[in-house]
């Protein structure tokens, strides 16, 4: 075995027994454990500047004060979002403990009813893996893609984590890409993050300041003529969740495709903004949303 295959193997070892450790402390616990390392270590990293910084620039009202104190809200749900990796396919809807409640539900049914094509989208808020829980529950398996791990060992546990009830996982790519818009054509689910930035994206804005967004969601909408469908996820406790299914955005006419994949791109980036401006600790402040000309 080579010296890489080697680390594979030992990171592969460590990341079995800490999801396993996860697993045996039940959502909750794992939750709570979660929150208070994160809590603890992350605003000590340098990236809490990023933070602190995009803060600034989209929320100026805050105080320092005000920013600390939401950073650090930023790495406990963060921290709780890893430790809830493991029941993450186990959860479902109730009224307590465990899980989400679901708003939407004639959003839901339309969507199943409908039979055909329809995109998904959230942001990363509160635990960002549950958004596709409640199509999974109620017949209609979503696929979805996701970034490949460098070790392929780990990559594997993550799929297999992450899968279940159906959920069909594409690798970032051409490929991915490719198989992504069969399943479209055959009628599927798919769903997606919107809000990370993408140099080669559509130049909308957010909180006031261009922000490049991908523009797939908006173009596949339109190219297949099918919802365009807000999902909004909340935390209201360890591993406790309310999942907003929201009307789907209604698609402009123009007959200008660029014009049209930028208003829809516009429309899906105000809806996350009012998710995040009402609940700003619970999104991934520490990705650099903005140019750095922009002050991020």
């Amino acid at each position: 075995m080579t010296l890489r295959g080697l680390r594979f193997h030992l990171e592969a070892w460590v990341a079995r027994a800490l999801l396993g450790l996860l697993a045996r402390l039940g959502p909750e616990a794992a939750s709570d454990l979660g929150g208070a390392v994160a809590r603890a270590i992350g605003p000590l990293l340098p990236v809490s500047r990023v933070a602190d910084t995009n803060l600034r620039r989209a929320l100026p009202a805050l105080d320092a004060a005000a920013r600390r104190a939401v950073v650090r809200q930023v790495w406990d749900n963060l921290g709780r979002t890893a430790a809830e990796f493991p029941h993450v396919r186990h959860l479902g809807a109730t009224a307590a403990g465990p899980g989400f409640e679901l708003v939407g539900m004639e959003q839901v049914a339309a969507v199943l009813a409908g039979g055909g094509a329809a995109i998904l989208f959230s942001a990363h808020m509160a635990n960002w893996e549950v958004m596709l829980r409640a199509f999974q529950l109620f017949g209609r398996a979503p696929a979805t893609f996701y970034r490949a791990a460098s070790n392929p060992v780990v990559d594997r546990m993550i799929v297999a984590l992450r899968g279940g009830d159906g959920l069909r996982q594409f690798a970032k790519g051409r490929a991915g890409a490719r198989a992504a818009m069969e399943h479209l054509r055959g009628g599927g689910l798919l769903g997606l993050l919107a809000d990370q930035k993408m140099n080669d994206g559509v130049a909308a804005t957010l909180f006031g300041h261009t922000a490049m967004t991908a523009g797939a969601p908006a173009t596949l909408a339109l190219r297949f003529s099918c919802p365009l469908v807000p999902i909004r996820v909340e935390r209201l406790g360890p591993a406790r969740f309310r999942i907003t299914v929201e009307p789907p955005l209604a698609h402009p006419a123009t007959g200008e495709r660029a014009a049209d994949v930028l208003a829809l791109t516009q429309a899906m980036n105000d809806r996350i903004e009012a998710w995040v401006r009402a609940r700003p600790e619970q999104w991934l402040w520490l990705h650099r949303r903005w140019p750095k000309e922009s002050g991020s």
